[in-house]
């Protein structure tokens, strides 16, 4: 998961230098900005769909191998990279290795986790994501303080990849199907009401937590007018946020239900984008984006525990539709950020992106209703 938050995190960091560096003249627009972020996601889904229906035949290793090694080929290319093309090219392919290791470990960890909370396990693992960006973050900060490039700080952050494909390769891999138990079927899934309200909102999820981190250093920098290493920094405390709050659910009481727990959740981050995007206070303003990080960490996590506890057959193929529509989000908001930054400024950008808790409120009431009229009918059926 650290290998993968490399992927995420390292560019959005150097967004402004790299408007300058790879501009020939003219700064790179805020739209061809958000299609890097678009590109790395468009990278990371297609390596989901790829990985999910072959890793229930073929198993964990070579997959958790193969993202790192591409990951790790995508940072070469990066650190080689001579023009806006060549960075595109890199962040796909880093994005394909970025979008298999997605896939992969979230089954791998549910297989290890059988009868125990899913939602503790799933979000423990994310948080080691956002353990990853903090590192990513903070070296990208001190590099922008030193003037060190970004395709040096590429090459610096290249052996991690590398030794966690190594160690991959020895490691003992668990079945993702429990024994003696068959696979539910893509149909039989696609033909489920709570299953497609959970591929809903694990999009909105995913559009909510990249919309604000891919675009915080350069708001911080743009809007609110802060050095670009201190900008930096406040993605560094957005991403502390999201480890706190994921690390945290881990101690939460067995009572506390997830829809609830995500619901208010997204209703704290519906208030607190407004006031991200807005206030008069700079300080005020990017206190509010770091808490984002917070109130935002368990949506996606928890989304796929909901969807394990619900279907625990569902098998790689349910991870990898999960997957891929939250990474659809990551590659709809950051873009759609950056085209309405161009027309209105980055401020009502980042307020565009309160429309994806919103409705993530109004799908998970609809899951709620589901899953209680399921409850009450099972009893009844069974008669």
């Amino acid at each position: 998961m650290m290998a993968l938050a490399i992927t995420i995190n390292l560019l959005p960091v150097f967004l402004t230098t790299i408007a300058s560096d790879l501009g020939k003249g003219t700064p790179l627009s805020a739209e061809q900005l958000g299609r890097i972020g678009a590109v790395t996601f468009i990278g990371l889904v297609g390596g989901i769909l790829v990985t999910g229906p072959l890793a229930d035949r073929w198993g964990g290793r070579i997959f958790a191998v193969g993202g790192n090694g591409l990951i790790a080929l995508g940072l070469t290319t990066l650190h080689w990279t001579i023009d806006y093309p060549m960075l595109l090219g890199a962040a796909f392919i880093a994005g394909v290795g970025g979008g298999i290791l997605d896939m992969i470990l979230s089954p791998i960890v549910s297989s290890l986790t059988r009868g125990q909370s899913q939602t503790a396990a799933l979000n423990a693992l994310h948080s080691f994501y956002c353990i990853g960006a903090i590192v990513t973050i903070l070296a990208g900060s001190l590099a922008l303080r030193f003037g060190l490039s970004w395709k040096m700080l590429a090459l610096g952050l290249l052996p991690m990849p590398v030794i966690v494909g190594i160690a991959f390769s020895f490691l003992p891999m668990p079945s993702l199907i429990e024994a003696g138990r068959a696979r539910i079927r893509t149909g039989g899934l696609m033909r489920q009401r709570f299953f497609l309200l959970t591929m809903v909102t694990i999009f909105l999820g995913g559009a909510t937590e990249v919309g604000m981190a891919y675009w915080l250093p350069a708001y911080a920098e743009k809007s609110l007018g802060y050095a670009p290493w201190t900008a930096a920094l406040a993605f560094l405390g957005f991403s502390l946020a999201m480890t706190v709050g994921r690390l945290g659910i881990m101690f939460l009481p067995k009572t506390v239900k997830a829809i609830p727990l995500m619901l208010v959740c997204c209703v704290a981050t519906a208030v607190l984008f407004p006031i991200a995007s807005f206030s008069p206070n700079r300080g005020l303003a990017v206190a509010a984006c770091i808490l984002v990080g917070l109130t935002g960490s368990c949506l996606w996590p928890t989304t796929l525990a909901i969807a394990v506890d619900r279907y625990p057959q569902g098998g790689a193929t349910m991870f990898a539709l999960l997957g891929a529509l939250g990474n659809f989000g990551g590659i709809f908001m950051p873009w759609v950020v950056g085209a309405v930054a161009d027309y209105w400024g980055l401020r009502w950008g980042l307020a565009s992106a309160t429309l994806c808790p919103l409705l993530m409120i109004l799908a998970l009431q609809w899951m709620d209703r589901l899953r209680t009229t399921t409850k009450l009918i099972e009893p009844i059926l069974r008669i």
